[in-house]
């Protein structure tokens, strides 16, 4: 599934139905998954999904196994609040709208400041 292509958007709408209006914005390789124009997600260039999460969701997506979306800058490792979204959020789409909603609230919270 290319990302950022139809097949990748129409993939996340089915997963994450019910949030609001799903879209995708190419961006570093990846995309930005947005609901309602607030950036809760992205994909990185292997189509995997990381949520944005801080505080509470940060440690249970930790304690989960899930890892920081991590990029290199200057030679060096840099992460940021994006965790890998659990196996279980990827296989049904009841978990991934539980997941991706803590997700959208941290997102819509950082955004009013």
């Amino acid at each position: 599934m290319a990302v950022a292509g139809p097949a990748c958007e129409d993939h996340l709408r089915e997963l994450f139905g019910g949030l609001g209006d799903i879209t995708l914005r190419a961006m570093f390789g990846g995309a930005g998954v947005y609901c309602d124009g607030v950036m809760f997600a992205l994909i990185d260039g292997e189509s995997t999904i990381f949520l944005k999460a801080e505080g509470v969701l940060a440690r249970a997506l930790a304690a989960g196994g899930s890892e920081p979306f991590t990029y290199q800058r200057d030679g060096a490792a840099r992460t940021i609040n994006y965790w890998r979204m659990p196996e279980d959020g990827l296989e049904d789409p009841a978990e991934a709208r539980l997941w991706a909603s803590r997700s959208l609230d941290i997102a819509r919270a950082a955004r009013k400041g």
